[in-house]
Formats: C-alpha cells, structure tokens, sequence
C-alpha cells in the first residue's frame, strides 16, 4: 500500500511541482491549501507524512503543527516545513520538525528528507 503525503501549500506551483515527483514516486499525495483545510485532513486520512508551508489563509503551519500535536493519533507524524522564512528554523525544531527547507528549497534534498522520513 502506497504511503500517504499530506501537502499542505497555498502556492500552486510548489504543490504541483511536488505533486508531480511524489506521485511519479508511487506516493498516495492529497493536496490542502490552508491549515484548517489540512488539520481536518490529517484526521481523516492520518498520512505518513505532512509537507507544510507556513504562510497560509484561515491556519498558518505554526498554529497547524500546534493544533495538530493535540490529537493523539497524529502526533506521530513527521512533518517537514518548507517556508520563504528563513528565521523561524530554531522554531520548528523546537516543535519536533523532521525536516526544515527554506523556499527556493532544492526539490533534490526535499525529495530526499521525504524517503527518509519514510523508510
């Protein structure tokens, strides 16, 4: 069974460029492009991994992965923050990211943190 991407971004080209090398990949990919959106779901699909921006409408990707942490059945998930913002990094890890690339990020290296989060 394909493992589930959950990508979370408000900017179509940055989703559809990750869609594309994802699904290629064999990974079962939904697309969200607010947090709330993402956080309902997250709890209906519980992925195997969320790929998230951190500026987005309705639920920015900090007030996400704050939200996310309290429901008991996600708390697992890795989550890998792909943001413009390059100072929030001591941030997110301080929230347990597994992975932290700033926007442009290298598709090369996301697509490695990606499988390696995965293993």
């Amino acid at each position: 069974m394909a493992k589930k991407i959950l990508l979370v971004d408000d900017d179509r080209m940055v989703t559809t460029i990750l869609f594309l090398r994802l699904d290629k990949m064999g990974y079962d990919v939904k697309i969200a492009d607010d947090g709330q959106i993402a956080l309902n779901l997250a709890q209906q699909e519980t992925p195997d991994l969320i790929i998230l921006d951190i500026q987005m409408p309705n639920m920015n990707g900090y007030t996400f992965i704050t939200e996310l942490q309290k429901i008991e059945e996600c708390q697992h998930i890795p989550i890998i923050v792909l943001t413009s913002r390059d100072d929030m990094a001591p941030i997110f890890q301080a929230k347990g990211v597994a992975g932290y690339f700033t926007k442009p990020f290298n598709t090369d290296q996301v697509m490695h943190k990606i499988e390696e989060c995965l293993k």
